[in-house]
């Protein structure tokens, strides 16, 4: 009986993506993860949340904004529109880890996790417009963009290794703490969606419930983290020189520390501007980046190697060449 073709095995006939292609495609979904983000600050920053007064349309009548909605209805349809671009961007990773030879099933698997979790957001995003702005459940539609930006980073990681099994390059410790810092910087994010939900952008000009706590006395705990994971950080660089680790994993905990610093310098300047909106829009872009170079830190502390090349068989199809047992397993 023939073997019928899934579309992806109709694609891989005619288009071998190099894995060059497969690593931009991976880096791609990373940049409109934090576009995303970006962009949906900028709707709470100009006062669009309820541009769009209903969901999945923007109004009853129309899925697309009226002339008579005004510019902040045209800003948050923009956004919902970026989604279609996201779901384009991972789309096209994901046929292209297919269609590579050999597949790269891990790729695809991380790749499958970002669609859904862009629809899951979607959706969360739809239940914001329909409460009028619940800060949590805006605090709940940040921190799912972060999760997505969290597997983008992983998938992008994993289009520049190979697909054997990880091997640490560092000592038990050292990813202790590293995991210390990587939970200290995860509390940092969340402590700073709650700033953002009790905070005076509600994200529309009308009255919207926020979050009932002293925004500034939060502020002041996010700060006391941010001191938490700049201690950390430092702490981890000199355990790292102490034990002679290669320049390249320190070198990653160099590039957090610059980016913390450059953050913490913007996060004091909203807080004495009195918040312009401008410069939170810039500390919002600066939380992805931490975020980013923290996951750098700890994707660098292992690695795996490339597992043999397939070559075609005797029917025309790939077989694995399995490698030689290691002498140590014999």
């Amino acid at each position: 009986m023939p073997n019928s073709l899934n579309p992806f095995e109709l694609i891989a006939r005619r288009w071998q993506p190099s894995a060059r292609f497969v690593q931009q495609a991976a880096l791609a979904t990373v940049v409109m993860a934090v576009v995303i983000v970006v962009t949906g600050g900028a709707v709470r920053l100009t006062q669009s949340g309820l541009g769009c007064d209903t969901w999945p349309k923007c109004t009853s009548g129309s899925l697309t904004p009226t002339s008579d909605m005004g510019i902040h209805s045209y800003i948050e349809f923009g956004n919902r529109i970026l989604t279609y671009v996201l779901c384009a961007v991972i789309g096209l990773l994901i046929i292209a880890a297919r269609a590579r030879t050999p597949v790269r099933t891990s790729l695809t698997r991380l790749g499958w996790a970002q669609f859904w979790i862009v629809m899951g957001n979607a959706v969360v995003g739809g239940i914001t417009v329909l409460t009028g702005l619940n800060p949590y459940i805006v605090s709940s539609h940040f921190l799912l963009s972060s999760t997505l930006l969290t597997v983008a980073v992983a998938t992008w990681w994993r289009a520049r290794e190979g697909d054997a099994e990880p091997r640490d390059l560092v000592a038990v410790p050292v990813r202790q703490l590293t995991r210390l810092l990587i939970a200290a910087t995860g509390a940092l994010i969340v402590i700073g969606t709650v700033v953002t939900g009790a905070g005076p952008h509600a994200g529309d000009a009308r009255k919207v419930h926020r979050i009932p706590l002293n925004w500034q006395e939060i502020t002041q705990l996010h700060v006391d983290f941010v001191y938490i994971v700049l201690g950390l950080t430092v702490a981890l660089w000199f355990t790292l020189r102490a034990v002679k680790a290669p320049a390249a994993q320190r070198r990653t905990v160099l590039e957090l520390l610059v980016v913390l610093l450059l953050q913490g310098v913007v996060g004091y300047v909203q807080y004495f501007t009195h918040l312009p909106e401008i410069v939170v829009g810039i500390h919002m872009l600066g939380s992805c980046l931490v975020w980013i170079a923290v996951l750098r830190v700890l994707l660098a502390q292992r690695e795996r190697a490339a597992l043999p090349a397939a070559v075609p068989g005797p029917t025309g199809d790939h077989e694995t060449v399995q490698p030689e047992p290691a002498a140590s397993s014999r």
